[in-house]
């Protein structure tokens, strides 16, 4: 699935960029590019389980504008796309917030709520964030946070979680 890495602006500043330029060539990473563009941005699992990237977005009124969302396609700056892949839960607030990323936005557990039950689903699956233990949930175990990626960076003393 699509996070905000796999964006060209976004992974030439953190280092997928040099490092397929020293392994191979600059035309590689443009075909990476390209894949990455056609990558969905979400799934729905059993019809119950929505899993993104990053996680929900004000415009997203519907599961049926995600499936809508034409492919090749860049994530703009803002919108429906950008916050499938930026945006993130934030304890202590109501409805959405802005994002200390300075992109897309936060949202609070009453949003986790309405979007669940509008959609006749139980959980929303998503990851954007380090956590200390791999996982954490959030809104009442209505959203978990997954991070696979231990000691992220050499920076973080976290679990990975799978």
């Amino acid at each position: 699935m699509r996070g905000n890495h796999e964006c060209a602006n976004i992974n030439k500043i953190y280092g997928f960029y040099d490092e397929c330029k020293r392994r191979y060539n600059i035309k590689m990473w443009k075909v990476f590019t390209e894949c990455f563009n056609c990558m969905p941005v979400a799934a729905v699992i059993d019809g119950k389980i929505f899993c993104c990237h990053g996680g929900l977005s004000p415009f997203l009124h519907n599961i049926e504008q995600i499936r809508r969302i034409s492919r090749p396609t860049r994530v703009p700056e803002q919108g429906l796309l950008c916050d499938l892949v930026w945006s993130d839960p934030q304890k202590g607030i109501f409805g959405w917030g802005p994002n200390d990323r300075g992109v897309s936005y936060t949202f609070g557990e009453d949003v986790v709520n309405r979007f669940l039950q509008k959609n006749h689903m139980d959980l929303v699956c998503r990851a954007h964030q380090v956590v200390e233990e791999g996982y954490e949930f959030f809104a009442n175990k209505k959203l978990v946070t997954l991070f696979s990626a231990p000691n992220y960076c050499g920076e973080f003393d976290n679990a990975g979680a799978m």
